[in-house]
């Protein structure tokens, strides 16, 4: 029997060898990385539908650094380790803008209780009615119970402006039922238009609509209407 020669089974070798070869280099491919903005690339190879790169590179790249714990990798980006996190804010600490509901809602009763108390004050003065010292404390014991309350209820700086403008409205509706009570006391005759001249109600009336400006826009703003 003849042998065959070497070369027919080199041949062969080669032959068997070369799908091989083709299967490996289709189930692999070799691609670069290019991080936007960044110089450099790293390689990245492709097997079985997924991408990978050599860490290394990639670090170098991104200008990171690499460290070891255990069997982790830590790979740290520039500024992550420096640059602390924003403090997130508190959900008790309102807005320094404009006026809470709570504050709004309590400078809104004190206007209509001094409004009131003001109202049953001139009716009684143009019609003549008698005026006493205990009927005029009930309008301002409400009225003073309106602005603790509204005292209560500031929380911002808006808040607390508007505080100092309601008191002083409440301060001068105090002065003029005072005055209307000591002048009734000390005549028999108050005049029906006592109040129509008179600056202290004028400045009770400008702040009140100064007030209730405020009010409606919710922001506060001082034109000097309640000094």
């Amino acid at each position: 029997m003849r042998k065959r020669p070497f070369s027919n089974w080199w041949l062969l070798a080669v032959l068997l060898a070369l799908p091989i070869m083709a299967l490996s280099q289709a189930a692999q491919q070799t691609l670069t990385l290019q991080v936007n903005g960044r110089p450099g690339d790293a390689p990245v190879v492709q097997m079985n539908g997924r991408s990978y790169v050599e860490i290394d590179a990639l670090a170098r790249i991104v200008s990171g650094s690499l460290s070891f714990k255990g069997n982790q990798i830590i790979l740290t980006l520039p500024g992550s380790a420096t640059s602390p996190a924003p403090a997130p804010a508190s959900a008790s600490e309102p807005a320094n803008q404009g006026f809470t509901k709570e504050f709004l809602r309590a400078g809104i009763e004190e206007m209509a209780a001094i409004r009131e108390w003001r109202s049953v004050l001139s009716n009684a003065v143009q019609h003549g009615y008698p005026i006493s010292e205990d009927w005029l404390s009930a309008y301002r014991v409400q009225a003073a119970k309106s602005l603790n309350l509204a005292s209560v209820a500031v929380s911002t700086d808006s808040d607390r402006d508007a505080l100092g403008l309601l008191t002083n409205e409440f301060d001068n509706m105090h002065k003029l039922s005072n005055a209307i009570l000591e002048s009734h006391k000390s005549m028999d005759y108050v005049a029906p238009t006592t109040l129509t001249d008179d600056p202290l109600d004028q400045r009770i009336m400008n702040c009140a609509h100064s007030l209730a400006s405020m009010a409606a826009g919710r922001q506060f703003l001082d034109d000097g209407s309640c000094h």
